[in-house]
């Protein structure tokens, strides 16, 4: 059923007169993310639709309670893709949640996060005023940018209404190549050596295959670019990875699509939580840091820079303080459904690592000036 912005404008001034807290949900696809919010649910879905696209322009901008599927679908008509390659979690994803959750898939490494693929963004505050950002074109320099700001915000600022989204054309070729029997540490100095060089890498992704008898170290890596650029990296990083013993196989690409949208997606058998107490940890590092010294099998993305491990809740401290080390953090991404089920266990340890007193402080000023009745403080992103 469609809905009218001013529908929910009137949604917001309302809460904000009887000061009640909103919680903003379109597909729930993400719902398992973050602090457990607390409020009234508002439902976005209503206000939908691809407002405009301009193939030439490589541009699209669409309402935020449009599917995510529906606006790649319509790209992909044309030969273009959201290139940072935003994981969906279940069918009902939107483009507003998409932005509000601010995750990325595969190739955010190599082509940069949702952030950086916005270009301008309206929404209502938390007084109800409908403001624009940002506009459609690249070299939007007007004005503070809101709009990126959004990203990752999880509706704690205001409802996204509309977003205008930077697209990128297909790349004419792909490969994909898996490298068996290289270890952790041999697999990240490779993949800083490749970063280094002017090669199409595009993706990568290391872990103990557990499914192979015996279990083995596997690395794989996609290669995005032109014809010519992608083949010639074959035979270089072919090479460079025999060099230190592994085995390569290069993919078939038809087959190895589905590979990676379940690594986007988290249905690889990794992600299947191996305990009842288990609780999925995402590390985000810099790309150069070292093998990580955690008792923990891990899978890693990003050219080392998302690694990611199955630990209890009672490894917070530890684990936090590992990544802290090398300047990177430690949020609890997802817990297992027994584990999810107590509501009073899933509260006892943060979500997120705590912030500094100035990220604190620039946090809570800018609640304040975008929402400044409290409407959209659901306590998701933590007190």
């Amino acid at each position: 059923m469609q809905v009218q912005l001013n529908t929910l404008q009137d949604a917001v001034r309302q809460a904000a007169a009887e000061r009640k807290v909103l919680r903003l949900r379109g597909g729930g696809t993400k719902d398992f993310l973050g602090q457990s919010p607390q409020g009234e649910v508002l439902d976005t879905r209503g206000y939908a639709g691809i407002i405009s696209h301009e193939p030439t322009e490589l541009v699209i901008t669409v309402r935020a309670g449009t599917p995510l599927a529906e606006v790649e679908a319509a790209l992909a008509a044309k030969g273009q893709s959201l290139a940072f390659e935003p994981p969906h979690f279940g069918p009902g994803a939107t483009v507003g949640g998409m932005v509000a959750a601010g995750l990325s898939g595969p190739a955010r490494a190599s082509v940069g996060a949702v952030r950086d693929f916005i270009l301008g963004a309206r929404f209502i505050n938390g007084k109800g005023e409908d403001l624009t950002f940002g506009g459609q074109v690249m070299k939007n320099v007007a004005g503070y940018d809101v709009s990126r700001l959004l990203a990752g915000s999880w509706g704690t600022l205001g409802i996204i209404t509309e977003v205008s989204l930077k697209v990128l054309p297909v790349a004419p070729a792909e490969a994909t190549l898996m490298c068996a029997g290289l270890a952790q540490a041999e697999a990240l100095e490779l993949l800083h050596r490749w970063g280094g060089q002017p090669l199409p890498l595009n993706a990568s992704a290391w872990v103990h295959d557990t499914t192979a008898q015996p279990g083995q170290d596997m690395l794989f890596v996609r290669l995005r670019g032109a014809v010519a650029a992608v083949e010639s990296a074959v035979g270089t990083m072919t090479a460079d990875a025999q060099a230190l013993g592994a085995q390569v196989t290069r993919m078939d690409n038809a087959q190895v699509v589905a590979d990676w949208m379940a690594s986007r997606e988290q249905t690889l058998p990794f992600f299947t939580a191996p305990s009842d107490d288990a609780c999925l940890w995402r590390l985000s590092l810099p790309q150069t840091a070292p093998v990580m010294d955690v008792p923990y099998a891990q899978y890693i993305e990003w050219q080392g820079a998302q690694r990611w491990l199955w630990a209890p809740a009672s490894a917070a401290t530890a684990l936090r303080e590992a990544a802290q080390r090398v300047g990177g953090h430690a949020t609890l991404f997802r817990q297992s459904a027994d584990r999810q089920a107590s509501l009073a266990m899933a509260q006892d340890v943060p979500v997120f690592s705590p912030m500094s007193e100035t990220l604190q402080r620039i946090q809570r000023n800018l609640q304040q000036q975008f929402d400044p009745h409290g409407v959209f403080a659901t306590g998701r992103m933590g007190a």
